[in-house]
């Protein structure tokens, strides 16, 4: 029975993983730490690790995984930006989960558009306050102002086929667009500029890359609307924080629902609820009354949690029972493996 150490986990990982692997049987050890050089020694003894968004898997780690004779890393999530792919090339085995319900993602980014444009989450707090002056909670229509994509994988054309319920106008942009789904959904692809230029909502789907590293800048925010609403449920270094911030500031940023932040692992996940938060550049976003973050949430569904495990689980037993490997990661294919497997293609 292959052992595998989990990291950074909670509760509902625990539920949901336990449920699921009634099926395989593996030996799961959970650890509440985060993955990192101080807690790489309790990989000791394990066949694999099994790892989050906010742990360490830099060259440091994965060194000491290989002492260990670990050579495979099952991340449970779709975001890879944390591994140092430089080293684990020709050294560690690196698997992800590429896609689970893109609805759980661009349902809460509708959420957040509606909860910021109707200002829901304002109401909530006045009328428990026994306020029921709406007064200062006026919003705008969604039908008929457009809205701007940004990354138009299966999230964004889940959030997509939402934004076209509403009557919205969308313009979207990709690296590679899929003009199949435009010509049935009746969306554009467009360049950055015109989409900065015309959206009244923008919306970040897309991969944390160098090229897309604060993407969302000073320069791009002063093309945009003035009153635009920002929704970034993809990676937090999409967005430089201090442009935001200026933004908001000077009234050109309308809204901003944020369920990831470029600081995110120090405090996402966790309760700070009895203590002071030090990030000053978050706690500056926090005064803002047309801010709305969410932690992460964006993947918290049942319906995704259980994907999240069928797949992490499924890579797994396939890494052990030397079966093709969909799901792995390789630094010279930019992305999933070209040629997925025991021999890969370096």
């Amino acid at each position: 029975m292959k052992k595998i150490a989990f990291f950074d986990t909670k509760p509902y990982d625990k539920r949901s993983f336990d449920e699921v692997n009634k099926d395989f049987g593996f030996d799961i050890k959970y650890f509440k730490t985060r993955l990192s050089k101080e807690t790489v020694e309790l990989t000791d003894g394990y066949d694999a690790v099994c790892a989050f968004v906010n742990d360490e898997l830099d060259k440091a780690v994965l060194e000491h995984l290989l002492e260990h004779k670990i050579d495979l890393v099952a991340l449970r999530c779709a975001g890879y930006n944390n591994v140092d792919l430089k080293y684990a090339y020709d050294h560690v085995h690196i698997m992800r989960v590429p896609s689970y319900s893109p609805y759980s993602v661009a349902e809460h980014a509708a959420a957040l558009i509606l909860s910021l444009n109707r200002k829901t989450h304002r109401a909530f707090y006045r009328t428990r306050d026994g306020n029921f002056s709406i007064d200062g909670l006026m919003g705008f229509d969604l039908h008929g102002k457009t809205a701007g994509v940004i990354g138009t994988g299966k999230i964004g054309q889940s959030l997509i086929n939402i934004l076209k319920g509403f009557g919205m106008r969308v313009l979207a942009q990709d690296l590679y667009p899929n003009e199949k789904f435009a010509k049935e959904t009746g969306i554009e692809y467009t360049d950055l500029n015109t989409l900065y230029k015309e959206s009244d909502v923008i919306s970040l789907h897309c991969p944390l890359t160098p090229e897309t590293h604060y993407l969302i800048n000073d320069e791009a925010i002063e093309l945009m609307k003035p009153g635009v609403l920002l929704i970034n449920t993809g990676r937090g270094q999409l967005i430089n924080t201090r442009s935001l911030i200026k933004g908001l500031k000077q009234g050109k940023i309308g809204g901003a629902g944020l369920d990831v932040y470029e600081e995110e692992a120090d405090y996402f996940f966790e309760d700070f609820s009895s203590t002071t938060i030090s990030d000053d550049i978050l706690a500056r976003l926090m005064t803002f009354p047309n801010v709305l973050i969410t932690s992460h949430q964006g993947f918290f569904t049942r319906e995704a949690l259980n994907n999240i495990a069928e797949t992490t689980l499924q890579n797994i037993k396939d890494f052990f029972n030397d079966e093709y490997l969909a799901n792995e990661i390789c630094y010279q294919c930019k992305g999933n493996c070209v040629k997925p497997g025991k021999k890969r293609c370096f």
